[in-house]
């Protein structure tokens, strides 16, 4: 019995830290959607653009691999939200890096439902989220 009680004593921090994780993830997309020039949410549900889909899954995926290593790095929920923010800003500055170095034409080819386009921001929004993970290991 004692072993069950000190397996379960995480359980509220598993909850908090997890709870503010999913939270984070519905903050990121509607962070990342606005301050992309295209709501890649809306091209995917009215449009069914694929290289939209790939740009968008590729910035979550980034940021939550970014936010899982917080979660195992951080000292407290403060620290956590605080890299949480962190890798926020990093995926909008993957984003950037794309449309304004990689790719200029980057908004019109994912409006275009260019997938090479898509797979190109997807790929780099994992990068730059794995770097991001790596980076956050203090």
């Amino acid at each position: 019995m004692v072993d069950l009680s000190s397996s379960l004593a995480g359980l509220l921090s598993f909850a908090l830290y997890f709870a503010i994780s999913l939270v984070m993830l519905v903050v990121f997309k509607y962070v990342y959607t606005f301050v992309t020039p295209h709501d890649e949410w809306k091209l995917v549900k009215e449009g069914n653009n694929t290289a939209a889909a790939l740009g968008l899954v590729g910035a979550v995926v980034g940021f939550a691999l970014a936010l899982a290593s917080a979660a195992a790095n951080s000292v407290g929920l403060v620290d956590f939200v605080i890299w949480g923010v962190v890798a926020l800003v990093a995926q909008v500055l993957a984003f950037a890096l794309v449309r304004f170095l990689l790719m200029p034409r980057i908004v019109q080819r994912i409006n275009d439902n260019e997938i090479p386009a898509g797979v190109v921001l997807c790929g780099v929004s994992i990068a730059v989220g794995l770097l991001n993970a790596a980076c956050m290991t203090y």
